[in-house]
């Protein structure tokens, strides 16, 4: 089975939204950005992960959040913010924004439209080993910009 996270992140909680390759929904929370909501997610993630592929979609392509993802070995998918703003009336007529809604709507973006969008890369060994104390976690992530 395949598995799809949204994650709509924000500087307290994050919406998180899982659905399979039909679009039904199999978990849909909210966790706090602490340690123990980081921890409560992967934990989560992890169930689903056991039981077949899983991708995740977040608005943004670094943080906390995503270095947690992709060092615990999961795939981690950046999505541009202006790509979910025009795929929201897809949804809704309203086309307004919540955290839950945009949470399904980035998994189900990524189950739609996966092909359209590459996962993130972590950076080589060599990379991790010249990177300097000043750099941020911006620089140390290589998305869909930096070519194959």
């Amino acid at each position: 089975m395949r598995f799809f996270v949204g994650i709509d992140w924000a500087s307290q909680a994050h919406a998180v939204c899982v659905i399979d390759q039909t679009g039904r929904i199999h978990w849909q929370g909210c966790v706090p950005h602490t340690a123990e909501g980081l921890t409560e997610v992967l934990r989560r993630l992890q169930r689903f992960r056991r039981r077949g592929h899983l991708r995740v979609a977040l608005e943004r392509p670094s943080g906390l959040l995503v270095d947690t993802l992709v060092d615990a070995g999961l795939e981690v998918v950046p999505i541009h913010p202006n790509a979910l703003k025009a795929s929201r009336p897809r949804y809704s007529a309203a086309g307004g924004k919540s955290d839950p809604g945009d949470a399904f709507i980035l998994a189900d973006v990524l189950r739609t439209d996966g092909h359209r969008f590459r996962p993130l890369r972590p950076p080589s060994d060599d990379t991790r080993a010249a990177s300097g104390a000043g750099e941020t976690s911006n620089d140390r992530w290589c998305s869909a910009s930096c070519g194959p």
